[in-house]
């Protein structure tokens, strides 16, 4: 959110876009961090079609809704810009984009660039990685984590001689968006191998303390600008030592339970921000107060992320439980919605 915010400044633009840039592979993190939960929750409850559905529409009860509404949110806008004759609106970009929004192929390669609701690739590309959920299952199933691990090796280096012969805009498939969903599916079965070395405890780790000690490492080797092949495994280590730790003693995190008001609703704030980004920020900042000197951006900016984050805490309360138990199929087993958001 702040990286996003950050292009409207009047000055400190590429000093503190360039610092928070660094810390993009904490989008991969996203994606391992998806692939570990899912497989968890849902390795022994998908076998076959009947239970691929189910699991494909808890998905999209607990993703989809959020999505289309800020996606229309934006394509109004477009329409709007469009009526009025707005020079630098990209709205004709936009528009043109709208149908692979709406049918979540766009971080498949399918447009050019990012439109819209620029965040939601990574819905495009989590879509993609359930739609091939099956597939890691089989592999699992047949060969191990052997197999899936040869599985991972065999898929990056798909996307090293991708990357190699200039296929990814972004010049590298560990830094795509518009294509995004080649990297996240790499990101999404090391998240699901890590799955499986926690679930057979191949790691007898039950401190927090290693895993805390490389999650500080990977904040500082992304913060010093270090090469992806070295973060990426730190990243690794990191979630593994974590899940270890706490799935060996799942009470020793209990102190953090008053931070999930606003920890479970990041997905919320990843989408929501760029609808306050462009009330606050273009409208209200660029076309007004920014000419008019009455309060700095600094300040200004406090503005649109508390906006950003009580916008979703609300909607985690009210809009996405209400959208899930209206989605969510009741047959053969499906899991009911919880008062709250549904976990990961």
């Amino acid at each position: 959110m702040a990286y996003h915010f950050l292009f409207w400044a009047p000055y400190g633009v590429e000093t503190g876009t360039s610092v928070l840039y660094r810390l993009l592979p904490l989008l991969d993190m996203f994606f391992m961090i998806s692939g570990f939960f899912i497989t968890t929750r849902y390795q022994a409850r998908v076998g076959d079609l009947a239970s691929y559905g189910r699991f494909m529409r808890a998905r999209a009860a607990r993703l989809l809704p959020l999505h289309y509404v800020i996606t229309l949110f934006f394509a109004a806008v477009a329409l709007l810009a469009f009526a009025m004759g707005a020079p630098n609106y990209p709205w004709r970009h936009d528009l043109a984009a709208l149908p692979f929004h709406l049918l979540l192929l766009h971080a498949l390669g399918t447009t050019d660039g990012l439109a819209l609701n620029y965040p939601s690739w990574s819905i495009s590309a989590e879509f993609f990685c359930y739609a091939l959920f099956p597939l890691v299952l089989i592999v699992l199933r047949r060969g191990g984590l052997a197999a899936l691990l040869a599985a991972i090796a065999l898929w990056i280096g798909v996307l090293e001689i991708a990357s190699a012969r200039g296929w990814f805009p972004s010049g590298h498939w560990m830094t795509a968006d518009s294509m995004g969903a080649y990297r996240a599916l790499a990101d999404f079965m090391i998240g699901a191998a890590t799955a499986v070395v926690v679930e057979r405890r191949l790691l007898d780790v039950r401190s927090h303390w290693p895993g805390l000690l490389t999650t500080a490492l990977v904040v500082v080797a992304m913060l010093a600008g270090c090469d992806y092949y070295v973060v990426m495994p730190l990243m690794i280590a990191a979630l593994t030592l974590t899940a270890l730790a706490e799935t060996a003693a799942p009470d020793s995190t209990a102190m953090l339970a008053p931070l999930m008001p606003v920890t479970r609703v990041a997905f919320g704030i990843y989408l929501i921000h760029p609808v306050m980004e462009f009330i606050f920020l273009e409208v209200v900042w660029y076309h007004g107060l920014r000419q008019m000197n009455v309060i700095d951006f600094y300040v200004f900016w406090t503005l649109p992320m508390l906006a950003t984050v009580v916008v979703a805490v609300l909607s985690g309360i009210y809009f996405e439980p209400l959208c899930a138990r209206m989605l969510s199929s009741r047959k053969g087993g499906s899991p009911r919605a919880g008062p709250g958001l549904a976990s990961a």
